[in-house]
């Protein structure tokens, strides 16, 4: 557990390690090889006709749902720190009943296929980024068991397989629609070394046969379902059960959207509220000498996103906190996706927002840039000897791809054809061996794409403005070449979700 863990001694950053620190977005991803057959094979034994329409049919549901839940009070982020079981919405609610509370979308078989053949790849890529993230801010972190809170058709599963292979021993998938689990069934047939996996419809099913010392998870995930639930009462009581059911870290991933963001926002300032009234209780029946263990072993903090556990700066601004991660489309959504006129790119966008806690208190690490010097251009001039005047003909130029992250894709992907066992097999990353941003509150977050203007890099960083990582602010940095060439050069080559270091 992260309160059990003794921090880390001071880690001594170079500028090559700052910048492999601070990496965290991935250029594309590609669907793993085992899992586009899989999902070829299943549309092969139940695809029926009119794919295409009922692909459509599926986005204007998703469509409906969000625009019932944009009805929802504006000042809920307020009520839910103030008073969080005060806050009942008395709108209009879909009258679905299922384990999930009510929600406003019954996944049958047409549904099911339609979301596997056009949205289970893009939500799989989204999973990969945001758990891939929480292993390189969590280096120690290997989980053995594991609860996907509405898993689906099992993307969470498929992105842990890749992230964590050896250490998962246990998984438990909550996922209410019989259709959803036989597709995921299906999907897993021919997979081998799997760990023991369950399926139950409900949380209280899952309770209810396991032991209770067997119901805490080291990891527990809940991907692409708060927002499936106009309800914050409902919304509310799955986020405590999960954060009972968690013994160390708790991933809420929602679409890249305003009411995604809110989503994850709202879940957010509940656990940390919820968790520091409990510490504030823990402490007044506490006597001076046990407060210190007390508040090793309570709490909660923010592993990622963001870099502070205070509110969200913003919460009452007209942006909105999100990230993207492309991928490499696959068969089954150049096929069934809507094209407006013109020819489907081999990419696509997805678009998400996250947040990942942990159990424990923020560890106080030094900030990644105390007791670093860097020359300024005028003073690397005055330092170099001639033979450092040599001209590198190939650093004169700058790619592309380094200035527009996000550009059309020139390469014609065809993943389909050139599949080869190979690029399915588990390989170590490189970046493990690398230096990794530690859990301190140093590390800002790259929250938009950043602007390159000539010999100044601008970036719109959220950051903790204490250095216990209580409070936090978002604030535009501008990086010039003059001043600090060390780090202009990292400005330029940094993405949209990566971090800062101050």
């Amino acid at each position: 557990m992260a309160s059990l863990i003794p921090e880390a001694a001071h880690k001594v950053f170079t500028p090559e390690t700052l910048r492999s620190a601070a990496k965290q977005s991935e250029r594309i991803h590609i669907v793993p090889v085992r899992l586009r057959r899989a999902i070829k094979k299943i549309l092969r034994e139940q695809e029926k006709p009119h794919m295409k329409r009922k692909v459509l049919s599926l986005s204007e549901s998703f469509s409906e749902i969000k625009d019932v839940n944009l009805q929802l009070a504006t000042s809920t982020s307020k009520e839910l720190v103030e008073d969080p079981l005060k806050s009942m919405e008395r709108s209009k609610r879909w009258k679905i009943k299922t384990s999930y509370g009510d929600i406003g979308l019954k996944y049958r078989d047409d549904e099911t296929v339609a979301y596997v053949a056009s949205r289970m790849p893009a939500v799989c890529s989204a999973c990969h980024r945001v758990l891939r993230e929480v292993r390189r801010r969590l280096p120690g972190f290997s989980p053995a068991r594991v609860l996907d809170f509405g898993s689906g058709t099992g993307s969470v599963l498929w992105a842990l397989r890749e992230i964590w292979p050896r250490s998962l021993e246990r998984i438990n998938l909550v996922e209410p629609s019989k259709s959803m689990q036989r597709a995921g069934q299906s999907l897993l047939q021919d997979l081998k070394d799997l760990p023991l996996i369950h399926s139950y419809d409900s949380i209280q099913a899952l309770t209810q046969n396991l032991e209770k010392s067997d119901r805490e998870h080291d990891l527990v995930v809940a991907s692409y379902v708060l927002g499936e639930v106009p309800s914050l009462k409902d919304r509310i009581t799955m986020v405590r059960q999960l954060w009972d059911l968690t013994r160390d870290v708790l991933v809420l991933i929602e679409p890249g959207t305003p009411h995604g963001f809110n989503i994850i926002s709202q879940m957010r300032s509940h656990i940390l509220w919820m968790t520091k009234r409990k510490c504030r209780k823990s402490d007044d029946a506490c006597n001076e000498a046990s407060k210190d263990l007390v508040g090793l072993k309570s709490g909660a903090f923010v592993v990622a996103p963001c870099p502070h556990d205070g509110p969200c700066p913003l919460e009452n601004s007209s942006k909105y906190c999100h990230f993207v991660q492309r991928l490499e489309r696959t068969s089954s959504q150049r096929a069934y996706k809507r094209s407006k006129g013109e020819p489907l790119r081999g990419f696509e966008d997805e678009k998400f927002c996250f947040v990942a806690l942990r159990r424990g208190q923020r560890p106080r690490q030094p900030w990644p840039l105390d007791g670093m010097k860097f020359d300024t251009l005028k003073e690397q001039h005055a330092k170099r000897n001639p033979e450092d005047l040599e001209i590198d003909f190939e650093d004169q130029f700058e790619s592309e791809d380094e200035d527009i992250p996000y550009e059309e894709d020139p390469v014609s992907y065809d993943s389909d054809i050139t599949e080869v066992d190979a690029i399915d097999e588990h390989e170590e990353e490189e970046d493990q061996e690398a230096a990794h941003a530690d859990l301190g509150s140093g590390w800002g977050r790259i929250i938009f794409t950043p602007v390159r203007r000539g010999k100044q890099v601008a970036m719109d960083v959220c950051r903790s403005t204490k250095r216990d990582g209580s409070e936090g602010s978002f604030e535009r940095v501008v990086i010039t070449r003059s001043k600090n060439p060390t780090l202009h050069r990292q400005a330029r080559r940094s993405l949209w979700g990566d971090l800062w270091p101050f």
